[in-house]
């Protein structure tokens, strides 16, 4: 397991440069509404690595990602991440919902900066908070898997840097599913060679904790 810590520490190390991020806009957004706008460059940078390396952004990139695995992780309950967070259906309606809070408060408030600014304070605000007592309760990532750019990030990553999983997987270890930060299950794609699922972050925990160093990442995409 010397790869997987490792690794850890790396991503620890990425995610130490980005997490302030998130608190700076929670916090100093309420005195300087304008640090809102940061929320706008956090959902161009998910979508524009999607359209490359898939999820990417989410690893460590990802302020308020960062955050819950740095911190949260070490109070969460660590419990399976239930299935209908995962649904499509309830995801889509996640995305309508927040955006559409958001496009309506822009709408509304448009040509008052300030005001716009303090609008994604808020949203930032309570879905962050949000985010914290779902990943007390069951695991730190929950919000990651409903999260809009998430959503949107999920559905340009297909085909972006696939996971391939080669014939020397030894499914019934699991130990790729353990220590995956979004409770993926990498081994149950091992007869199809290739992953398919895009809420894959690019982490590569999987590869470092694959005692048969089966799993690798697939740049051309397919």
């Amino acid at each position: 397991m010397l790869k997987l810590e490792q690794l850890n520490k790396k991503r620890r190390r990425l995610q130490l440069y980005t997490w302030p991020g998130l608190p700076i806009v929670i916090i100093g957004g309420w005195f300087y509404p304008k640090l809102g706008f940061f929320l706008l460059g956090c959902m161009l940078g998910a979508i524009t690595i999607a359209f490359y390396k898939g999820r990417a952004w989410c690893d460590w990139m990802c302020p308020r990602g960062s955050f819950y695995d740095l911190f949260i992780q070490k109070i969460s309950l660590k419990r399976e991440i239930p299935s209908f967070f995962r649904k499509t259906g309830f995801r889509v309606f996640m995305l309508a919902l927040l955006l559409g809070v958001l496009g309506s408060q822009i709408y509304i408030l448009w040509g008052d900066i300030n005001g716009i600014g303090l609008a994604m304070v808020r949203l930032l605000t309570v879905t962050t908070a949000l985010g914290i007592v779902l990943g007390v309760i069951y695991q730190q990532r929950i919000w990651c898997h409903i999260c809009p750019m998430g959503t949107i990030s999920n559905y340009l990553a297909e085909g972006k840097n696939p996971l391939r999983i080669s014939e020397q997987c030894n499914a019934a270890c699991k130990l790729c599913s353990k220590v995956c930060p979004m409770q993926l299950k990498p081994c149950e794609y091992k007869d199809d060679g290739i992953m398919r699922d895009n809420d894959c972050i690019k982490c590569s925990t999987c590869i470092a904790a694959c005692p048969k160093n089966a799993l690798q990442f697939e740049k051309r995409g397919i």
